[in-house]
């Protein structure tokens, strides 16, 4: 087993980070899977609705990934400090109140969807099956909310392999039911989203059973006091995170809306194909930030300058050569992947394929912005993290996609995620740069 506090090489780093890496891409490749089956058996106009109300449902579940995120930093650098029990006892109060807090607003989801589906545009039978959809899925949101939240945290307990397990087993649950739900019992949108409540209890379940008992790992389930001030530290270092989240999935409801405006249900449709394909490109970034998230965080801890330093030499370099192997990966299989969900409808399979060639651009930054949010969280620096999520999503995709469509019409959609990345990459460069002495890591 990898320790925490070990030199890392680029064998060591991938080795450690390759766990997350692999989780964090099947875990996309199965919601992947759900559209494939939604696309082919239910139809557009159901795809075009889990489209459009996904982000909604990413919203109130993403408050897992601020506590997984957060809760990572603040425990691996309270290890790094020697502070083993203080790391467990937090550990078990983050998963309590994340639990509960998926409860509550699993409630709330019930209660104001339809509201925020009609205030959003939908109508008609894309209401009804956005409304169906996302209700049947709220069932499982506490378990989603831990699933995401253990994803980043297996990797502080030092368990990353175990972590892939138990995600490998959730998405083959997911797959498996969709093929049986939908494709053999012919449930349609119904069939699909019982799927992903199935999938996310066995993703949230797992973990607590493994975590509750006595186990191999740097972390485990303990009575607790409730920590008000560590509990704070963890949203604090974890808010970038959930600003990003939050931020996406109202940028996607943007998007959804200017492309209703542009051009029509076809539009939806086409960007839903975009981000079920994006995703799996990102978790390739976003896995390798979370899995190198704990050694930083530890290191930090431990005041050991020269490692943090070499850390961020090998994790730029890395985060270049996955960006440049994903642009060519999606100007390669924008075609074969578009004919894959939507090749029965030539018009609409014309418009993903044009879109994937702009779009796959921005791969080439899109990773180096992931990464750098990640590592100021993990030196516990969630106002640096959060600004450059917050310009990431809510100021540059946002302003970019209101005004590029005016000028270009639909093709300025898709450029304006270009746009929006290159203006964030140097944001992050720059804060990089201002950054440097006070955390030496340069």
């Amino acid at each position: 087993m990898i320790q925490l506090s070990e030199h890392f090489t680029y064998r060591r780093l991938l080795r450690f980070t390759f766990p997350s890496i692999v989780m964090m891409v099947f875990t996309s490749i199965y919601g992947v899977v759900d559209g494939f089956f939604v696309s082919n058996f239910a139809g557009k106009t159901s795809f075009a609705a889990v489209n459009f109300i996904m982000p909604v449902l990413m919203i109130l579940g993403c408050i897992g990934f601020m506590f997984g995120t957060g809760g990572s930093a603040l425990i691996s650098k309270t290890m790094g400090e020697g502070k083993d029990q203080k790391a467990k006892e937090i550990f078990s109060m983050i998963v309590c109140v994340s639990a509960m807090l998926g409860i509550f607003f699993a409630t709330l989801g019930f209660i104001f969807l339809r509201p925020i589906a009609v205030f959003l545009g939908a109508e008609g039978k894309m209401l009804e099956d956005c409304i169906l959809y996302g209700r049947i899925i709220l069932v499982s949101l506490p378990f989603y909310i831990l699933q995401f939240e253990f994803q980043c945290l297996f990797a502080t307990a030092a368990k990353p392999n175990l972590g892939l397990y138990i995600t490998v087993v959730s998405g083959l649950t997911n797959m498996v039911l969709d093929a049986v739900f939908v494709a053999g019992f012919g449930w349609g949108l119904v069939g699909a989203a019982a799927a992903t409540v199935f999938s996310e209890f066995v993703g949230g379940v797992l973990p607590l059973i493994y975590f509750g008992r006595k186990n191999t790992s740097l972390l485990k389930l303990v009575k607790f006091r409730f920590d008000c001030k560590a509990l704070f530290r963890t949203c604090t270092n974890g808010v970038s995170e959930l600003m990003s989240n939050i931020s996406m999935s109202i940028v996607s409801m943007l998007y959804n809306a200017q492309l209703m405006k542009y051009a029509g249900e076809d539009g939806v449709a086409s960007y839903g194909v975009l981000m079920y394909v994006s995703m799996i490109f990102q978790a390739i970034f976003i896995g390798y930030a979370v899995g190198a998230a704990p050694v930083v965080g530890y290191q930090f801890g431990a005041q050991n300058h020269l490692e943090l330093k070499s850390l961020l030499k090998k994790s730029l370099v890395m985060t270049g050569t996955f960006a440049v192997t994903m642009c060519l990966a999606g100007e390669t299989l924008g075609k074969p992947l578009s004919v894959l969900f939507v090749g029965y409808d030539k018009d609409l399979l014309d418009m993903t394929v044009r879109a994937f060639t702009i779009f796959s651009m921005s791969f080439l930054f899109s990773g180096f912005t992931i990464f750098g949010s990640s590592f100021f969280t993990a030196l516990n620096d969630g106002l640096t993290s959060a600004l450059i999520s917050f310009l990431r999503t809510i100021v540059f995709q946002i302003a970019a996609v209101l005004l590029f469509p005016i000028l270009w019409g639909v093709d300025g959609i898709w450029w304006s995620i270009v746009a929006a990345e290159v203006m964030a990459i140097t944001v992050t460069a720059v804060l990089l740069y201002a950054k440097r002495k006070k955390y030496h890591y340069t």
